[in-house]
């Protein structure tokens, strides 16, 4: 890295916690190794100091910083309030935009689906799981321009497990339980919930109720797969009119 340039501020959405922290702080780590020098920091939305430093707290810490939501897809409350710490700041801040869509995070959703045994690990090679769903719900936040914004991962989502992938939101009402219903409409039987989320921006028992409602099993939230982190420093190197070779195209 260039002397002086801007530190990387990871904004972490939700409630602190040491399992949100756990998430950011190998995040963070996964930048810092793909780009020696970084100065890559975590900050919380919802801070309470000490280990969970604030968002102000950490952009005062620094002259320069560009701040990356640590969010797979827009959530405007959230956004909101990163633009009023922002603007807010005495430091010379950037905020950039939320982390997908993006073909990374249909790699990382293909993955937390196989592990859980609901996918195919790779289709090439005609891997078959007794189990693997026939139909994905993909789970977000955000309301309606969440799920639009899901629903352009889906596609690449769907293209990958050559099943039928629909976006629905967690924070509306029956949008799961409809979504549900859609997919067996079209002759799904084996449904699976996948969440579209990193995690800290919800909770593990909204995912267990969503998972229930729609009546199938669901997948982990991304975490701290290394997507997510690709993903987060190609928002920060794109803030500095930096393309990194190695953050734009998904493996298979």
């Amino acid at each position: 890295m260039p002397e002086g340039a801007p530190a990387l501020v990871l904004a972490v959405p939700g409630a602190p916690s040491h399992a949100s922290r756990g998430i950011a702080e190998e995040v963070a780590s996964i930048v810092r190794a793909d780009l020696p020098g970084l100065d890559a920091r975590v900050a919380y939305l919802e801070g309470e100091g000490g280990e969970f430093p604030s968002l102000a707290h950490a952009l005062a810490q620094t002259p320069a910083a560009v701040v990356v939501p640590l969010l797979a897809g827009p959530e405007a409350s959230i956004m909101r309030r990163l633009g009023q710490a922002v603007v807010g700041s005495s430091a010379s801040v950037e905020l950039t935009d939320v982390l997908g869509p993006h073909p990374l995070l249909a790699e990382a959703l293909h993955v937390r689906l196989s592990e859980a045994g609901l996918a195919r690990a790779d289709r090439a090679r005609l891997f078959t799981v007794a189990t693997a769903a026939d139909g994905i719900i993909l789970a977000t936040v955000g309301g309606e321009e969440a799920v639009r914004a899901a629903g352009v991962t889906g596609v690449l989502l769907a293209a990958r497990l050559a099943v039928p992938v629909l976006a629905a939101a967690l924070d509306i009402e029956g949008s799961i339980a409809h979504t549900a219903a859609q997919l067996r409409a079209s002759g799904a039987g084996n449904l699976a919930l996948a969440p579209c989320l990193i995690g800290p921006e919800i909770t593990g028992e909204l995912l267990s109720r969503a998972a229930a409602e729609a009546g199938c099993a669901g997948a982990e939230a991304l975490g701290a797969y290394p997507a997510v982190g690709k993903l987060v420093l190609t928002r920060y190197t794109a803030a500095l009119g930096i393309a990194p070779a190695d953050a734009q195209a998904p493996s298979h």
